[in-house]
């Protein structure tokens, strides 16, 4: 193994030029940049995201909530541009100080209510409509143990082995040695729970699906970082069974589409304000 000697300083200092694709956006602090109002469209629900993994997620539980019939379920995605910084805005960061996507503003409460981080934002959407959460306290445990499970392991797929393997300026051995053995050992805890289960919690499709479908679902399938042959996927052929079915459901494709602005064009719906913009 070959590293780079680095000697950590005594106080680190923000160094603006440190490279990789997301240098430009990514800062030591908090807080708008700029001034800028948020869009708001003619449905009660407002979301404000782009077609990663995390924006998917609500987009598509928001797609399997109409596929129910819940018309309140109606919304407006609104696109954030994070590569220019959109998320920076004062209107933006005034529904989510984290500045991160995804953010949710429910106006058909009084006052509106903010919602971040996709994981709460599931959470909430389902309370509201009753649906994709087990009632029963031990099915409702499992169901939200998967889903903080998920929260709390996609940052190692995501800023670990994500960043390091596909976006850093330079590729260093350790570190995605690191990413890759973690984001493994993930793949392999999905698949012993899958080799017994249709679904992450049981017989019925949940939350705890919908959030990790587009993050191990993808990746398995080949559609996230092109590391499918590098982490030897096939080898998780229960997490494929199960990514495969989830990909198939009419909502899944639906929502994948939604705010999605990268790959062919008849799978780009920038903005949707209507049903009848995924066509």
């Amino acid at each position: 193994m070959t590293t780079t000697p680095y000697t950590p300083p005594r106080v680190w200092v923000w160094d603006q030029a440190s490279g990789g694709r997301f240098a430009g956006i990514n800062r030591p602090v908090a807080g708008p940049t700029h001034d800028k109002e948020l869009p708001v469209g003619k449905h009660p629900l407002q979301l404000y995201s782009v077609a990663t993994p995390n924006g998917v997620k609500v987009t598509i539980l928001l797609e399997e909530l109409l596929a129910l019939g819940e018309s309140g379920a109606e919304y407006d995605a609104h696109l954030i541009d994070i590569l220019g910084g959109d998320q920076f805005g004062s209107g933006f960061v005034a529904v989510n100080p984290n500045s991160k996507i995804p953010a949710l503003l429910d106006r058909s409460t009084s006052p509106p209510t903010r919602v971040f981080e996709s994981g709460a934002i599931l959470l909430y959407l389902s309370e509201k409509f009753g649906a994709f959460l087990p009632t029963a306290p031990g099915e409702r445990a499992e169901c939200l143990s998967w889903l903080f499970w998920q929260m709390g392991a996609a940052p190692f797929l995501a800023g670990g082995f994500g960043h390091f393997y596909a976006y850093a300026p330079e590729k260093l051995e350790y570190a995605i040695n690191r990413y890759a053995m973690e984001v493994k050992r993930q793949l392999d805890v999905l698949d012993r729970n899958l080799s017994s289960r249709r679904f992450l919690c049981g017989d019925e499709y949940t939350l705890a699906d919908i959030a990790s479908y587009p993050w191990y679902g993808n990746l398995v399938l080949g559609e996230l970082y092109g590391a499918q042959e590098f982490l030897a996927v096939g080898a998780y052929t229960h997490v494929a069974r199960w990514a495969r079915e989830i990909q198939e459901r009419p909502a899944v494709r639906r929502g994948a589409r939604v705010n999605r602005v990268w790959g062919p064009e008849d799978e780009r719906v920038p903005e949707r304000h209507d049903a009848s913009d995924i066509a």
